[in-house]
């Protein structure tokens, strides 16, 4: 990956960071970013770790807990993956979970289309599926908040959701949101019970199709699961890795 193709990643996330929120409040080593107004939506209340901090993990427990202290949860964003995998045991080992993500854009050709039909639906028509896939990811936690603030938050942006149906019900999506000449396929998403049958790849493939001729195309992947293998046969190539770690109620054993 270029120094420049991660320095754009690093600036889109930041953009994202700062379009949405209201408090940005410099620290030592980076930022501190807060939407209060969107208080269960982790993503945008975040400690921002911009270098190596060289900081114990109990020690940047005290500075989340300082800056985060208004909230259920807590969350610290490395920049830096191996800043992150410096304290990373120590992190999980006090319930936070760890996600290192992998920043990719697209680069490549694209493999050649897929059969199953695809279509532009409305936000509300995928909510059944934005439950399920919480469910999945969080059984213990009540999602309601989260959602409402994702969707009061999507009605501000050109979000574009694509979807693949099996008869009348909607079975997978994508969603797309674009800023200025750069885009960001934020989400991708098939119900248990349809996968393997190419429909991530073929929502996939409509979400790149739609984002045009954009200057650049962002996907995030898990860097410890499969996704990333799917978005890089699409034409998705490495750009930034950094590390991301959360505490929250039902979250990795955190009883709060």
């Amino acid at each position: 990956m270029s120094d420049d193709v991660e320095r754009r990643a690093k600036r889109w996330r930041l953009d994202d960071l700062e379009t949405v929120c209201d408090v940005i409040e410099p620290w030592e080593h980076g930022t501190v970013m807060k939407a209060p107004r969107f208080p269960t939506y982790y993503d945008y209340n975040v400690v921002w770790v911009e270098d190596e901090p060289g900081l114990s993990a109990a020690e940047l427990i005290a500075v989340a807990d300082q800056h985060l202290g208004e909230y259920e949860h807590r969350r610290l964003d490395f920049a830096l993956a191996a800043a992150g995998d410096r304290v990373r045991e120590e992190l999980e080992a006090a319930n936070w979970e760890a996600t290192r993500l992998l920043w990719m854009r697209h680069s490549g050709a694209l493999p050649p289309g897929s059969s199953l039909a695809v279509e532009t639906v409305d936000y509300d028509a995928v909510l059944e599926l934005r439950l399920a896939w919480h469910r999945e990811d969080f059984p213990e936690i009540d999602t309601t908040g989260y959602l409402a603030n994702a969707r009061e938050l999507a009605m501000t942006r050109d979000v574009q959701v694509i979807a693949s149906r099996e008869g009348e019900d909607v079975v997978g999506f994508a969603q797309l949101v674009r800023s200025g000449d750069a885009a960001e396929i934020t989400q991708v998403y098939v119900s248990p019970e349809h996968r393997g049958a190419g429909r991530g790849t073929a929502i996939t493939l409509a979400a790149i199709e739609a984002a045009g001729d954009v200057g650049d195309l962002w996907i995030a992947a898990d860097d410890e699961d499969r996704p990333k293998d799917l978005y890089a046969r699409l034409g998705f190539r490495p750009a930034w890795t950094g590390i991301e770690f959360v505490r929250a109620p039902g979250i990795a054993g955190w009883k709060g």
